[in-house]
């Protein structure tokens, strides 16, 4: 039984119940992802027939809080913790002569779309694209490892576009340019939930080996084999890897693609990289990601442990939510035990500088429920006045991804004290209770109904 990457993780999904599987046959183009967004990118998906190919495809599986959770052996609770040591210890890899990704290796008339059923998801979309792709670059200075999840266009052929919009990765590129060196890349295909979560810890910032993250995060040494045609390392039991180099001063137009919030990303040249060699297993799986809600939901965890050692040192603070429905990076809602008045505030202006992207948080007390959408409205509704609750900030570096954003290059933020006062004048801001009520088993009071 396997206990790394995707074939795991399919089976721990299918093992759970979380495991939707689709025998009817579905076009890559548009219906594909049509099915995953009609279930919100939130339920796991194996589909069996793909129109043209005779490799099945999966999808949506990094898209629900509850499931990562469970897959990652981490609750609500402790996520934070577990994701903050995880980065302060990281732990070494094991380096394999061979896995199962190594069983075919394909070194010419590399023609990726005719190989992969790499789909189109949105009308004015520039081409398919490769929304699940982890790149592997390699720091030629520390020799620490850096992935990270971007879009991958397709040209034609052996040849896609990368969005390299990592500070990390776009350093690595030019300084390869001025030494008019390429620099090689691997694209890895058929990964795991913990994989996932590491590529999103910001190397620049921890300076860590994201492998090394891995291994920690999964409590056992990561599995790699090396490439074939370049100096880099990838998981063993992935399904797909795409080795490469991106020449350099070659860029060609890139986008748009339907991504973040649903709009369209911007078009410009981007690098490129020629396929020299690709690697796969036996009977491959390949692996989409409709954009962008499975990425961006493990982006926002991270985002969630970062936002909490940020806050930790300002406040009490409870817990932090930084939401799906603001693209896991726009909007958070934090829970804190405000012991003075004045510490919501200070943990507003905490928040909004922690990230440029964050741009609107909401400071509640802890009895409201950061994941209740009703729960939050209620404390805005009932804890909030504008003219002494709220903050702004105008006129601040924000994020590109935002396309409000682009109308200025600048960010209005915004942060909602929706706490209770503290001392006396809190006391009626406490909520009614019905002692009890959270054992109440409605089941036993409809016993007929509940069997129908």
């Amino acid at each position: 039984m396997e206990k790394q990457m995707l074939r795991a993780t399919l089976n721990a999904l299918k093992n759970k119940g979380n495991l939707k599987t689709c025998h009817v046959e579905v076009d890559p183009v548009y219906e594909l992802g049509a099915v995953l967004k009609h279930y919100k990118n939130e339920v796991p998906v194996l589909f069996e027939k793909v129109k043209g190919y005779r490799m099945p495809v999966a999808g949506a599986l990094f898209g629900d809080r509850e499931i990562y959770y469970d897959i990652m052996d981490m609750t609500k609770e402790d996520r934070l913790f577990k994701m903050m040591a995880a980065v302060a210890n990281p732990q070494p890899t094991k380096r394999l002569k061979k896995g199962p990704v190594t069983e075919n290796i394909i070194t010419s008339r590399i023609d990726l779309q005719r190989m992969f059923p790499i789909p189109k998801f949105h009308e004015l979309d520039s081409s398919t694209y490769i929304t699940s792709g982890i790149v592997v670059l390699k720091d030629p200075k520390t020799e620490k490892t850096h992935i990270s999840v971007r879009r991958l266009q397709i040209n034609g052929g052996n040849e896609i576009s990368v969005l390299a919009a990592s500070p990390l990765a776009q350093q690595q590129y030019s300084e390869m340019e001025e030494l008019n060196k390429p620099l090689e890349i691997a694209v890895v295909l058929g990964y795991d939930h913990s994989l996932l979560l590491a590529s999103q810890i910001s190397s620049a910032i921890y300076g860590v080996d994201k492998y090394e993250v891995d291994s920690a995060l999964r409590g056992e040494p990561l599995e790699l084999v090396k490439c074939t045609s370049v100096d880099l390392e990838v998981p063993a039991y992935a399904e797909i890897v795409l080795e490469g180099i991106m020449p350099p001063h070659k860029r060609k137009i890139e986008g748009p693609f339907g991504e973040l919030m649903g709009y369209y990303g911007g078009v410009g040249p981007h690098p490129i990289a020629e396929i020299k060699a690709v690697m796969h297993r036996n009977n491959p799986i390949f692996q989409v990601a409709f954009p962008c809600r499975e990425e961006h939901l493990s982006n926002g965890l991270i985002r969630e442990m970062e936002l909490y050692g940020a806050l930790k040192n300002i406040v009490d603070v409870v817990d932090v939510n930084v939401t799906v429905s603001g693209g896991c990076r726009f909007h958070a809602v934090a829970s804190i035990r405000q012991k003075s008045p004045g510490q919501a505030k200070s943990a507003i202006i905490t928040a909004l500088g922690n990230n440029k992207d964050l741009k609107h948080v909401v400071i509640v007390d802890d009895d409201v429920d950061i994941y209740s959408q009703d729960a939050v409205e209620w404390a805005i509704a009932t804890r909030f006045q504008a003219g002494q609750d709220l903050v702004i900030i105008p006129g601040a570096v924000g994020s590109v991804l935002d396309p409000s954003n682009g109308l200025r290059g600048i960010t209005d933020k915004m942060g909602l004290d929706a706490t209770r006062p503290t001392g006396e004048q809190g006391e009626k801001f406490y909520k009614a209770v019905i002692p009890g009520y959270e054992t109440v088993k409605i089941d036993r009071y409809f016993p007929k109904e509940d069997k129908k």
